[in-house]
């Protein structure tokens, strides 16, 4: 396949991207699925949406007895695989990109190799992730090495290249035994989260002082840390603290937020539109996750000029993101947060000077359009890697 178009330049690529809930900006792997369309599209290439709520590409919903119960909690659904609506999506595009590697992703890589057509892969749900939801499954010896064997049989393995967006999600799996190569990008932010006006020196930290934090509502998510930490703080009668998300622990989480600190905890959806200016009105950003491959809720909120306290995990890549050790805290440890937590508000200053230096640090290292840039670089050279081994 030729590369290059009029005038030696590079020619815009049609990409397929297949993810099973497309319409939907509630869960982070359509949100980011969504915002690289955007992207992809702004920098004129043609993307191709697959899935449930794609706008030209749209797929009918798999239901699943008690996993799609589950799923929905987090804004999430299966799709349906079919050989008509992939081959339609897939006639003529230069490449097929997948999101997860469940059924509908399996079938549409079995129907693009069938046609000939290049593949690549995120890997967007960790392993953990599964475990921490799944009740007396986590209990399991070894069980979070048999789904990264069992995701590389189902669906990687088969690939020509995965996108993972950390170092540390690439070191992971290579340790599980992974040979496809592996490409780190970073899912990035969008433009339209934008730092806030920092208040000026010697002004003291507003009451109330507002904290946010924002993902699913699950046990690897550790929001309950979080709760317990602020309830714990020396602060703690004159903070407010929202945390947006939906899942499965929301009512056990309301309920003792409601009992530890009554009356000053929001706990709820909100729409992804919502976020840039939620994200504004905080004053300190809070991550206590204990599994996450990359968190792009974090970089939203350090461009937002928030100043994160994240868990360090090693299951998490979020930790990567401190600039400083007062963003970190050792994960699930009550206390330490909240002497982090109190270390903030007890220095407004540091607080607003930190704010712009993680916007500025932000905005050079992960904007969507520098990851969009690197993406289609990589699917170029998967794209030249099967022309050139076809031509041999």
């Amino acid at each position: 396949m030729n590369e290059q178009g009029y005038g030696g330049s590079e020619r815009p690529l049609t990409i397929a991207m297949v993810v099973d809930t497309s319409g939907n900006r509630g869960n982070g792997t359509s949100n980011s699925a969504l915002q690289w369309a955007d992207e992809l599209e702004r920098q004129g290439h043609r993307v191709r949406l697959v899935g449930i709520g794609a706008p030209d590409f749209p797929a009918r919903v798999n239901h699943v007895p008690l996993v799609s119960w589950v799923a929905k909690k987090q804004q999430m659904q299966f799709a349906e695989p079919s050989d008509t609506l992939f081959r339609a999506a897939f006639l003529g595009v230069d490449v097929v990109h997948l999101y997860t590697p469940f059924r509908f992703c399996q079938h549409a890589c079995r129907m693009a190799r069938q046609m000939g057509i290049p593949v690549t892969a995120g890997y967007h749900v960790q392993p953990e992730n599964i475990t921490y939801s799944a009740g007396p499954l986590k209990h399991v010896p070894g069980i979070d090495a048999i789904i990264y064997r069992l995701f590389d049989w189902w669906l990687f393995s088969k690939v020509d290249r995965i996108h993972v967006p950390t170092e540390l999600g690439a070191s992971l799996l290579r340790s599980h035994g992974y040979k496809t190569p592996i490409t780190v990008i970073s899912n990035g932010y969008e433009p339209r989260f934008t730092p806030k006006s920092q208040r000026a020196a010697g002004v003291p930290a507003p009451a109330p002082f507002h904290i946010v934090a924002s993902g699913r509502l699950s046990n690897e998510k550790d929001q309950i840390t979080l709760i317990r930490a602020v309830a714990m703080c020396r602060h703690a009668s004159s903070i407010r603290l929202t945390i947006a998300g939906t899942g499965p622990l929301k009512r056990r989480l309301q309920r003792t937020a409601d009992r530890l600190l009554p009356g000053q905890v929001e706990i709820g959806f909100h729409r992804n539109t919502e976020m840039p200016e939620l994200l504004r009105s905080g004053d300190l950003f809070v991550h206590p996750s204990i599994a996450d491959l990359e968190s792009v809720s974090v970089i939203e909120g350090m461009a937002s000029g928030l100043v994160p306290v994240i868990a360090a995990s090693s299951l998490s890549a979020a930790g990567q993101f401190s600039l400083l050790d007062e963003s970190l805290f050792p994960v699930g440890d009550v206390a330490a947060l909240a002497q982090r937590i109190d270390w903030w508000i007890d220095h407004p200053d540091e607080l607003s000077a930190w704010g712009a230096r993680y916007a500025e640090h932000t905005r050079t290292h992960y904007s969507v359009e520098a990851s969009v840039r690197r993406f289609v670089a990589m699917e170029r050279e998967v794209i030249a890697g099967r022309s050139g081994a076809r031509n041999v």
